[in-house]
C-alpha cells in the first residue's frame, strides 16, 4: 500500500479529483482491513454512475441498433470484467488498501475486487466532482472499450441458448458444482448440460463468469 501523497498523485493523473482524503482512502479500502469504512457504498453508487454513463454513449454512437444489442454491449462493458481490465489498465492493484491475508490470498489481483473498486472510484468521483465529471472520466477510461469489439459478439450464454433451441434440445442447465477459496477469492465451478448432448465446465472468479466460460466450452466442444 502507498501513502496518500503518491495516491493522489496517481488518482489525479488518471483524473480523478482526488481532493477529499477521507473519500478516496475509503474508495480504495476493503473490507479485509477491518477499518469500519470500505468500498461497498461508492461501489454502490459507482455501478449506477458507469450503468448510465456507458448508456447514453451507445445510445449516442449506435442511433441505428435494436435495443437487444445496445443492452448486450451494456452488459459486456459494464460487467465486472471489463472493469477489472479498466482498474489493472490505470495501475489500480497498487494502490488498493487489503488486510494482511487478502492480499497474500491473491486479493489485489482478484477481478471481483478490481472491478468493485473501479466502481466506487467512480463513486467518489461523482460524490466530489458531479456526474458531468464522473462521465467524461467513464469516456475516458472506457474508450478503448467501447471502440473495441466488447458485446459486439454474441454471448456466449445466448449463443448456447439459441443453438438448443435451433437444434430442438432442451434448453441448457447450469449447475454450481464447487466453491472454494475465501470471500474475496472465491472461485466458482459451473457444468453446463444439454439433454441428450453433452456437457462442460468451467471455473471463473465468479459464478456469473464461470457460467459465461462454461457455455463458450460447450460451444466450442459440440457446436
Amino acid at each position: 500500500m502507498t501513502d496518500w501523497k503518491e495516491t493522489k498523485a496517481w488518482l489525479v493523473a488518471n483524473g480523478f479529483a482526488a481532493r477529499d482524503e477521507a473519500l478516496w482512502t475509503e474508495a480504495l479500502t476493503h473490507g479485509s482491513l477491518g477499518e469500519g469504512r470500505d468500498y461497498q457504498r461508492l461501489e454502490f453508487l459507482g455501478d449506477r454512475v458507469l450503468g448510465l454513463a456507458i448508456a447514453e454513449w451507445l445510445f449516442e454512437n449506435q442511433n441505428s441498433a435494436s435495443e437487444g444489442t445496445l443492452a448486450q454491449r451494456l452488459n459486456a462493458l459494464v460487467s465486472k470484467g471489463a472493469c477489472a481490465k479498466v482498474a489493472r489498465s490505470i495501475g489500480v492493484p497498487d494502490h488498493l488498501r487489503l488486510g494482511r491475508q487478502a492480499r497474500e490470498d491473491g486479493g489485489a489481483q482478484s477481478s471481483n475486487i478490481l472491478g468493485d473498486v473501479m466502481e466506487s472510484l467512480l463513486g467518489a468521483q461523482l460524490r466530489e466532482d458531479g456526474f458531468e465529471s464522473a462521465r467524461a472520466l467513464v469516456r475516458k477510461l472506457w474508450n478503448e472499450a467501447v471502440e473495441g469489439d466488447a458485446g459486439r459478439a454474441k454471448h456466449p450464454k445466448s449463443a448456447l441458448q439459441e443453438w438448443a433451441a435451433g437444434n430442438r434440445r432442451k434448453p441448457p442447465e447450469y449447475a454450481l458444482i464447487d466453491r472454494s477459496g475465501p470471500d474475496h477469492a472465491a472461485r466458482f465451478t459451473v457444468r453446463v448440460s444439454v439433454k441428450n448432448v453433452g456437457d462442460a465446465q468451467a471455473t471463473a472468479n465468479s459464478k456469473q463468469e464461470a457460467e459465461t466460460a462454461a457455455a463458450k466450452a460447450f460451444m466450442e466442444q459440440y457446436g
